[in-house]
């Protein structure tokens, strides 16, 4: 029985953690496709529950970014998108990214779409590092 669990858990778990790209971005490249972004009050349905949730996001729809090999890449962006942000104390904060919004020289996101989840804004010249999530 455990060995007949193994034997399935195992390619299933393999599949997930492949399915999931990483691509990463500058800060300075996430500012300048920011540019002409604007605010957004986005209306986010979620299955088996009727009544619809409402965040604050940007208006991106897609995100340019590099993967692991250099190579350049356009992404669309979806509820899914994640970021996850390094900071140079290596510590990490996870968000989606189109509730990502830059202002005053931070950034600041929300951890699910069902409700203002926001976390204490990041300064800019505090990242390390950005990944996108996909």
């Amino acid at each position: 029985m455990i060995k007949k669990t193994f034997s399935v858990l195992i390619p299933v778990l393999c599949l997930v953690l492949a399915g999931c790209a990483t691509y990463h971005v500058s800060t300075q490249s996430l500012l300048q496709q920011f540019a002409d972004s604007q605010p957004e009050k986005k209306t986010i349905y979620a299955p088996y529950i009727f009544a619809p949730f409402h965040v604050n996001g940007n208006d991106l729809k897609t995100i340019t970014v590099l993967d692991k090999n250099g190579n350049e890449k356009v992404l669309p962006v979806t509820n899914h998108t994640g970021v996850r942000i390094t900071k140079q104390d290596s510590s990490r904060v996870t968000f989606y990214f189109n509730t990502l919004q830059i202002k005053d020289s931070t950034i600041s996101g929300s951890k699910t779409h069902f409700f203002e989840a926001h976390f204490k804004p990041i300064k800019l010249s505090n990242i390390a590092k950005i990944e996108i999530q996909k």
